[in-house]
């Protein structure tokens, strides 16, 4: 598949096919849950020091995940906005059941 995409719609599938390790996609949600933990308590304390630990958090989950379990790079390192936004965009489709947990 191409390198270059020209909308997030047509990387998204890119995205996925990197993203088929059960255990990669279930870190990757965990991270995302963390992230979205923190960033509460960074509202809740006011305290922006928080936020450092939510994108440290959700990056750490989801890089475990493609460096142990789906042996790939993550797409962050080529495609750093898309990525960012896949990674929440499947967080919803997990959420929703259209991805499996």
């Amino acid at each position: 598949m191409s390198e270059r995409f020209a909308s997030f719609r047509e990387f998204y599938p890119f995205y996925l096919g990197e993203h088929r390790n059960t255990v990669c996609r279930r870190l990757h949600f965990v991270g995302s849950c963390v992230a979205l933990g923190l960033i509460a308590a960074a509202i809740a304390q006011q305290n922006p020091w928080w936020l450092l630990g939510a994108l440290v958090s959700g990056y750490a989950f989801a890089w475990v995940g493609h460096f142990f379990f789906e042996k790939n790079r993550p797409a962050t390192f080529k495609h750093p906005f898309y990525s960012f936004v896949g990674d929440w965009v499947m967080f919803k489709d997990i959420l929703i059941g259209r991805i499996p947990f």
